[in-house]
């Protein structure tokens, strides 16, 4: 993994502008995004991604790109995040074996498929309730974390604080990633420092 913290963008639950909102991530410390904001207009979500490119590349982090493998390729993001095991083999013919795939699942089933296919990584969600998400089905919790991180490196997703964070880690998190709480945080500095 690139980080044991994954930032995942909102501009919705973001006070400021998005790009403001990351260079002050990356400024405490945080070294792995995944630009989501998938309901942007494409000119204007490329436009985003080559500003994060550019920044995450300053400090020598990287950016994943959520489900759009040509975007990934134009602003040489690090790789890309997945919706299911299916797309990991026109991502990796496309990107190439150095591109980092992830991908997002819900289930040990998901998990056990995302590796089947050769994906580096998997989220796992929700491992906790979630606000930014109510009603995304019920927790998984800390066991199916564990069984799932015995199969493959899992980022652990949904309801990750600093209160949840260290157990997820425990748990046997390769990483874990955090949307709500960073892209809401009055003290974005603190908190990132807080959760690495």
């Amino acid at each position: 993994m690139p980080a044991r913290l994954l930032i995942v963008t909102d501009r919705h639950g973001c006070p400021e502008p998005l790009e403001t909102r990351v260079a002050a991530c990356l400024a405490a410390g945080a070294r792995w995004i995944w630009l989501r904001d998938r309901d942007l207009p494409a000119p204007e979500r490329a436009a985003l991604a080559e500003n994060l490119a550019a920044q995450v590349a300053r400090v020598g982090g990287a950016l994943t790109i959520g489900r759009d493998v040509e975007l990934a390729a134009q602003v040489g993001a690090a790789g890309v995040q997945l919706g299911d095991a299916a797309a990991v083999a026109p991502a990796r013919a496309r990107l190439g074996r150095g591109a980092l795939l992830g991908v997002s699942a819900h289930s040990l089933a998901e998990v056990r498929a995302a590796r089947e296919v050769g994906a580096d990584y998997v989220t796992l969600s929700p491992i906790f309730l979630t606000a930014s998400k109510p009603g995304y089905g019920p927790a998984l919790g800390l066991a199916a974390l564990g069984e799932a991180a015995a199969l493959m490196p899992v980022v652990a997703l949904g309801g990750i604080d600093p209160t949840t964070a260290p157990s997820c880690r425990a748990a046997g998190a390769a990483a874990v990633a955090v949307m709500g709480a960073v892209m809401r945080a009055k003290a974005v500095g603190a908190m990132i420092q807080t959760l690495t």
